[in-house]
């Protein structure tokens, strides 16, 4: 009996230790932390958030309050601008310090989860815009580098809430020590370091470390395993519950952990399977891995017909290059009609390459409900010195097997950057954004000496070498006298510009290459006068590149529009001048006008017509403008078609713009149409497709581009497509305050023209306004401009002919109204419907317009017209993501 009793205690340990591995319920037992500190910077005492966590301060003489550089004392204070209407706890109180200062955390050995909370404000004695600072981890690993909370929160265009998760392994007798560095201050500018919230929270040891007895996940594209040591720092990227709603972190398995929702990297249509009541069986992995709400969601592709070997699940993932990053899989086979392994294996490719030949979730879990993972490893090169983001790719193709359907799932992703051989984690700095100076006048003085030796040693080996050249210059500098003139080549334009001598005025600069194009360079001080020393009270637009200024050049009598990039930022520098290089080559009556340009201090501002009407998509929706009748919308989407189209056919090469959005279309003072902003734009090869990183803006970018990365004038197609249903419904191209279907405009669209109720999701300005007739054609010609496969869209010559014949059947409607109310408006009172097999009004816009074969870059096809065939209905999934692609700005006027 008593060996009985001391067994009892024992096995009930046991017991304990084994249950969570084979527990089948529908709850997630969470996994209990032996470390979980979560610190409210700034404040004093203790705080609760919303999930009833208690947060502690770091004031009066907390055990964690930071250590000091030097005696030098940091401040805490409040937000100036706090935002109650969310969680307040960690983000209203901060630690802020112009000098370096740590945090000491005596935690237990072991990977830890740390998490770093920030609010992009300004604080008491502090300007937000001057906080430049960077984070290491134990004086070993390099977490941030030159972060900028205010920068990130303007790029990403949302919260001023910011969080940064990473995983760190402490050593035995070791403490987890977080160290806050302020950039070094410039002459003119003083960089501080500020932190709002801390957490630190333990993690199962092999968690997302390799285990000694697991097999390391392995290296995609190099057929070799790679080991996860703890001696390595990750970054969690995202977080993602692919088929469900997002998970908040005290739904988490214990670890506080957020799961995000997938959907708005999803670039093409899928199927949404749930089971929220499903009773999940964990004997394959730990119930702790992930929450069961997680496995009891999916994405795949459904039952269709249409799908083939040819179709797939793809998203579009926002990661920095130059790094490796762990991709972990999550799956569970949750529909009952899927029994046994081989009944739906698929493929799977990451970053393009074949990470899993034969992927079957059954074969790998044991059976159906059974959660699963699976690893892998990729290293997303750099392909540019410039380039500061990159898309990871994971696409699901199905597989071939005898009795097997074509498709494939997926419950969830975890992507987490990996820390180089360097301990380093921080990626480059966001594209056009304002960076502090590189502090080279801040030189210690024994650098500064070695430097002045070495200059002199070299010096007196090139005194000949210079005299030569002083001869030679003096040459040139007289011959260029005669004209008074001076060049300048500027590689990224492939064009010389001139420029005159005389300090303070502009002159007409000409492109050697552009003979019969004049733009003009304006001096600093002309862009100063003409905006007021750019005062704010001018600013009329800002884009992800600058501030749109409204301007009065030559005393007055012009009115322009000045788009200033962010002074003293190399970025966008490429964009910069790929804009003069497009736009003084091209003319035209729908494309804006380049007036000139100023390149004067390191500042870099472009000089337009002013479109007094703004964009369009400012008398679309959230605006207080008055609604456009539909005559003048149709005339304007011709006018930017007409544009368009300009840039396809009219030029030696044509031009793929890569950026078309409601929000590039401007209207001058009599709304007439102007494409703008070519700092994307490509120059395409006649008949080919162009192979190009991947770029534009979620909600317009192309599906078919998006996955091939193959560029083709289809591209804009699909884009403008988007526009037109802006257009038709004044909604916005991507919203997730809608319902999760409604999200994509393009995509919903598509949904409800299957249905038969287009007409029911229209601009409620335009009820009773849209002629039937005029409406077939229009839907007809936005529905087949989005389209997956660009060879299945029309040219933007045949949608500029179908527009113009929409218009006129309009007209023609309206008129026939008018000979029977001559004194009253124009009614509709009939039901506005359309299929795509709706083909009566193409067929004749097609006899009028475009009855003839054409060319397309993927073969023959007739333009006369191509519905009435069934295509699956695949778009893209377009929230704004700017971490995946380059958004280059939202410019009211420009």
């Amino acid at each position: 009996m008593g060996n009985i009793s001391i067994l009892k205690p024992i096995l009930l340990v046991f017991l304990l230790f084994l249950l969570p591995h084979i527990s089948i319920g529908n709850s997630t037992p969470s996994y209990i932390p032996v470390d979980n500190i979560v610190l409210n910077c700034g404040s004093a005492g203790n705080t609760t958030d919303m999930d009833k966590r208690m947060w502690i301060g770091d004031m009066d003489r907390s055990k964690f309050a930071p250590i000091e550089e030097h005696n030098q004392k940091s401040a805490t204070s409040e937000a100036q601008s706090p935002d109650s209407s969310l969680e307040t706890v960690p983000y209203m109180t901060a630690r802020l310090s112009y000098s370096q200062f740590t945090y000491v955390f005596p935690v237990t050995s072991g990977p830890k989860f740390v998490r770093l909370y920030f609010y992009a404000d300004s604080y008491s004695g502090y300007d937000g815009s001057l906080a430049f600072f960077t984070v290491e981890a134990n004086s070993k690993f390099t977490l941030l580098r030159n972060f900028s909370a205010s920068i990130l929160a303007n790029y990403l265009g949302g919260s001023k809430r910011l969080s940064k998760e990473f995983c760190i392994n402490v050593e035995e007798d070791q403490k987890l020590n977080l160290t806050f560095i302020p950039t070094p201050s410039t002459a003119s500018s003083r960089f501080f370091a500020f932190i709002n919230g801390i957490e630190i929270v333990s993690m199962p040891t092999y968690l997302y470390y390799s285990s000694p007895e697991n097999p390391s996940p392995p290296y995609v594209g190099q057929n070799v395993p790679f080991s996860i040591d703890n001696s390595r720092a990750l970054e969690m990227i995202l977080r993602l519950n692919m088929g469900g709603d997002w998970i908040s972190p005290k739904n988490d398995t214990g670890m506080f952990r957020k799961w995000s929702q997938g959907s708005p990297y999803l670039l093409i249509n899928a199927t949404n399977p749930r089971e929220p009541n499903l009773m999940l069986k964990y004997s394959a992995i730990p119930n702790y891995t992930a929450p069961d709400d997680v496995y009891r969601s999916a994405i795949t592709m459904g039952p269709s017909i249409t799908w083939n070997l040819h179709s797939n699940l793809t998203w579009g993932l926002p990661v920095d290059p130059g790094f490796n990053y762990l991709v972990r899989l999550h799956f569970c086979e949750i529909e009952p009609t899927i029994t046994m392994a081989g009944e739906r294996p698929f493929i799977i490719y990451i970053d393009n390459k074949t990470a899993e030949g034969t992927a079957d979730v059954i074969m790998w879990s044991g059976g159906r409900d059974t959660p699963v993972y699976q690893d892998y490893v990729v290293m997303i090169q750099k392909t540019g010195v410039d380039q500061d983001k990159s898309t990871l790719f994971i696409a699901l193709h199905p597989g071939k097997a005898t009795n097997a359907i074509y498709d494939a799932i997926l419950n969830g992703v975890e992507v987490f950057k990996l820390s180089d051989n360097n301990n380093n984690l921080a990626g480059p700095n966001h594209a056009g954004t304002l960076l502090p100076s590189p502090p080279s006048a801040q030189q210690p003085a024994s650098t500064s000496n070695s430097r002045k030796t070495r200059f002199i040693a070299i010096g007196t080996g090139v005194g000949l070498f210079l005299a030569l050249l002083t001869l030679a210059c003096c040459v040139v500098v007289w011959k260029l006298r005669t004209s008074k003139r001076y060049s300048s080549y500027y590689p990224a334009s492939k064009c010389w510009f001139w420029s005159d001598r005389n300090k303070g005025k502009s002159t007409r600069t000409k492109a050697s290459s552009l003979p019969d194009e004049l733009c003009r360079q304006f001096s600093l001080e002309e862009i100063k006068t003409a905006t007021h020393d750019f005062d704010e009270g001018l600013v009329i637009g800002v884009g992800g590149f600058g501030k749109v200024y409204k301007g009065f050049v030559d005393d007055g009598p012009m009115t322009v529009a000045i788009k200033r990039l962010n002074p003293e930022s190399k970025q966008g520098a490429k964009e910069f001048w790929k804009e003069i290089e497009m736009l003084s080559q091209l003319r035209h009556v729908h494309l804006v006008s380049l007036i000139g340009y100023c390149n004067d201090e390191r500042e870099m501002i472009l000089v337009y017509d002013y479109m007094s009407n703004g964009t369009l998509r400012e008398h679309l929706y959230d605006t207080d403008k008055d609604s456009l009748p539909w005559i003048q919308r149709l005339e304007i989407c011709i006018g930017a078609a007409r544009g368009l189209n300009y840039l396809h056919t009219g030029v030696k090469h044509p031009i793929i713009h890569r950026d078309v959005k409601s929000t590039n279309i401007l209207l001058d003072e009599n709304c007439v149409a102007k494409v703008s902003d070519f700092g994307l734009s490509k120059e395409g090869q006649d008949d080919k497709a162009v192979s190009t990183m991947v770029k534009g803006t979620f909600g317009y970018l192309d599906p078919d581009y998006a996955r091939r990365r193959q560029l083709t004038e289809k591209s804009d197609v699909y884009s403008f497509g988007v526009v037109l249903f802006e257009v038709l419904c004044a909604r916005k191209a991507l919203n997730p305050k809608l319902e999760e279907e409604q999200w994509n405009l393009a995509n919903w669209a598509r949904k409800c023209i299957d249905k038969g109720t287009l007409g029911e999701i229209i601009d409620p300005n335009l009820t009773g306004k849209i002629a039937p007739e005029c409406f077939k054609v229009y839907a007809d010609i936005a529905e087949s401009c989005v389209r997956d496969q660009g060879s299945q869209r029309p040219t933007m010559n045949d949608v500029m002919d179908k527009l113009t014949f929409a218009l006129e059947r309009q007209k023609e409607a309206d008129a026939v109204k008018e000979k029977v109310n001559p004194d009253g408006k124009e009614t509709y009172t009939e039901v506005l419907s359309f299929h795509v097999s709706d083909t009566t009004e193409t067929r004749r816009s097609n006899n009028i317009f475009s009855g003839h074969m054409s060319e397309s870059d993927s073969g023959t096809w007739l333009t006369t017209n191509n519905t009435g065939m069934t295509y699956p209905s695949l778009d893209s999934d377009t929230v704004r993501c700017e971490d995946v692609f380059t958004d280059t700005s939202n410019v009211s006027k420009a």
